[in-house]
């Protein structure tokens, strides 16, 4: 299992979690509104002055937990749906889980996601 966080333009979320819902068995998804920003550009102020905020930009992070066999699809939907060709895209981060637990039933693993 994995766990994928993809940090993404807010105006395109909509898009990706639409994208993401037509992937059979995929797994549900927290949705998050976040702010930051991204490397200082070659030339110019940093992207947080250019912006006039302190905090950053606005943004949505996507957090999905998936068994690995789903690992390629979720990530390859998430970076195509989101993809402007504009810097501030976005990242997507991919993580190792060891296991899982499923609070109501007790379950673990693949099946508690």
């Amino acid at each position: 299992m994995k766990e994928i966080k993809a940090i993404i333009q807010s105006f395109m979320a909509e898009k990706v979690l639409d994208a993401l819902h037509q992937i059979a068995n995929a797994p549900g998804v927290t949705v998050s509104e976040v702010r930051g920003y991204g490397k200082r550009p070659a030339a110019g102020p940093p992207a947080r002055e250019r912006e006039g905020d302190v905090f950053g930009e606005k943004k949505v992070k996507l957090e999905l937990v998936v068994p690995d066999h789903l690992v390629e699809q979720v990530a390859q939907t998430i970076a195509r749906s989101a993809h402007t060709g504009h810097p501030g895209d976005g990242k997507i981060f991919i993580y190792k889980v060891d296991d899982v637990v499923k609070i109501r039933t007790g379950e673990r693993g693949e099946r508690a996601i």
